[in-house]
């Protein structure tokens, strides 16, 4: 069985045909200093139906290189934005 990457993250634009951009947060304590940080990652997603809008928060996988930017797919949509 493979291991499939998932990610959840905020749609930040839709501005593109059947792709987004969705950002990813993550919070980590750093290792020396103990204080809880926050990393944001950027990444394109495939949306084949256009489903997805800026503000929805949807998970992801990853999947094979669909162009020179998509390695993910937008799986379905958890919460649908204002």
């Amino acid at each position: 069985m493979a291991i499939v990457k998932k990610r959840e993250g905020l749609v930040v634009s839709d501005k593109m045909a059947k792709t987004r951009c969705v950002e990813v947060t993550r919070q980590f304590r750093h290792p020396l200093y103990e204080k809880v940080m926050r990393r944001r990652k950027r990444y394109m997603a495939h949306d084949e139906g256009n489903e997805s809008h800026t503000g929805d928060l949807v998970e992801m996988h990853e999947t094979r290189p669909l162009s020179r930017n998509k390695r993910w797919k937008i799986v379905r949509i958890i919460n649908k934005g204002a």
